[in-house]
């Protein structure tokens, strides 16, 4: 396997020699760490449209995109003039703005099953929020969620998460209560009998289901068909939320995320990525019956100093509306994500949804967890530093999504295939 050291990265290497002593493991969040390919992570200096540059000088073609938000490329002029204006305002005030009243009815407009919206700093916090604001609702205390979905680092979830503690072989993370994780039942994604079978049995104490519609963390697992359907109808007949995180797939496989794609309703969604163009936000909202047992019209209580800063709520309106006005926008995303992942190569299933997509190295359909665990990781690890080598950034674990952005060019499209194709000929 070729990897990250030679003097190529040299200044990467240096970088990552110095952080490991004062940050865990050397990086901010774990699956930077190159643990699922092996190797020393890239230290990047800066972005430009489909591209990124490490601190070295080398360039690749970008399907990170900071992990899904940069859906029109890095530093789009829009947002960067909306962030100069911000600038000149301030910083944070802790106290409302006009703006994010501008930016609830424009997330509404866009997502109209959020008939009120809650601005928060990330996606575990909408997701934590959610979940509490539908234990308030229901006045029941247990969770379903699926295997494989990863909805932040929520004590409660922390329960077959896919993609961060699979790739590091965590089943399910320590400091977590048993008490805690006894909330939540996990079950098979795409598995209707078994949401079915739970809800027989505890029905009138669930308070919510909570799902990826389309799955990001084991890799991208769309939904079968019906099983979305299912948990609409399930949810309806014993008196539960359904909750749809579209943290990751918001504004991305469709203006309206994967509930306008798939037409269907939540109750509630939460969103993140790119409602804050790649600065630190994210928002849960949903009916208005529910979203009323907020604090401070309700008894449930959450709170964030700095929910709906300035800096966050320009970006994102610079965001949103650029979306809104440029529908055209995801009939590109769509073309060219399926010109990338037309050719399937030997011994590799892809699956797509709109401009999401992986390469799982396995000669068997992904539909869960169980199937989407059976890949083989050695092998997509040669691949990362193969293609790493020529420029091509992907995620460094066989369990995460990869994303296009509206940036990228065809003549970047053309590159990474004959790329992946040159690295299956030497195989």
């Amino acid at each position: 396997m070729t990897t990250v050291t030679s003097t190529k990265f040299a200044k990467s290497e240096e970088l990552f020699r110095r952080a490991q002593q004062r940050t865990p493991g050397g990086v901010n969040s774990p699956v930077r760490a190159f643990r699922g390919v092996g190797g020393t992570p890239l230290f990047l200096a800066r972005g430009e449209g489909s591209r990124v540059f490490d601190v070295d000088g080398n360039a690749y073609i970008d399907y990170v995109g900071s992990w899904g938000p940069m859906i029109a490329g890095h530093r789009p002029p829009f947002v960067m003039e909306a962030l100069r204006q911000a600038l000149a305002i301030g910083t944070s005030f802790g106290a409302p703005t006009g703006q994010e009243v501008e930016f609830a009815e424009l997330i509404a407009k866009m997502v109209p099953s959020m008939e009120m919206v809650r601005l928060v700093n990330s996606g575990t916090e909408a997701t934590m929020s959610a979940l509490r604001v539908a234990r308030g609702f229901t006045g029941r205390d247990l969770t379903i969620k699926f295997e494989g979905c990863y909805h932040g680092h929520v004590d409660s979830l922390l329960v077959k998460a896919g993609s961060g503690m699979a790739t590091l072989g965590i089943a399910d993370t320590a400091g977590v209560p048993a008490a805690f994780a006894a909330t939540t039942i996990a079950l098979p994604y795409n598995s209707i009998a078994a949401v079915e079978k739970v809800f027989a049995e505890r029905g009138g104490k669930i308070a919510a289901v909570i799902v990826e519609p389309v799955v990001g963390n084991m890799g991208c697992v769309p939904p079968a068909p019906g099983f979305l359907e299912a948990l609409r109808s399930l949810t309806e007949k014993h008196g539960a939320l359904l909750i749809f995180d579209e943290v990751m797939t918001g504004f991305r496989v469709a203006p309206g995320g994967a509930q306008q794609r798939f037409s269907i309703r939540p109750d509630l969604t939460t969103l993140g990525k790119i409602i804050g163009a790649g600065l630190p936000m994210a928002a849960y909202g949903g009916r208005a019956d529910v979203m009323k047992k907020i604090a401070p019209v309700g008894p449930v209580y959450q709170a964030g100093t700095l929910s709906g800063n300035p800096l966050a709520v320009s970006a994102g309106l610079a965001m949103l509306r650029h979306l809104a006005a440029h529908p055209e926008i995801y009939e590109t995303l769509e073309a060219r994500a399926a010109q990338l992942t037309a050719w399937t190569p030997p011994g590799v299933t892809v699956n797509r949804v709109g401009s999401i997509f992986t390469f799982f190295f396995t000669d068997q359909p992904v539909s869960d967890w169980e199937s989407a665990k059976r890949s083989d990781t050695a092998r997509f690890a040669k691949f990362f530093h193969f293609m790493l080598e020529r420029g091509i950034y992907l995620a460094p674990s066989q369990f995460e999504a990869a994303f296009l952005s509206s940036a990228h060019s065809e003549a970047d499209i053309r590159a990474t295939i004959d790329a992946a194709k040159e690295f299956f000929s030497r195989e």
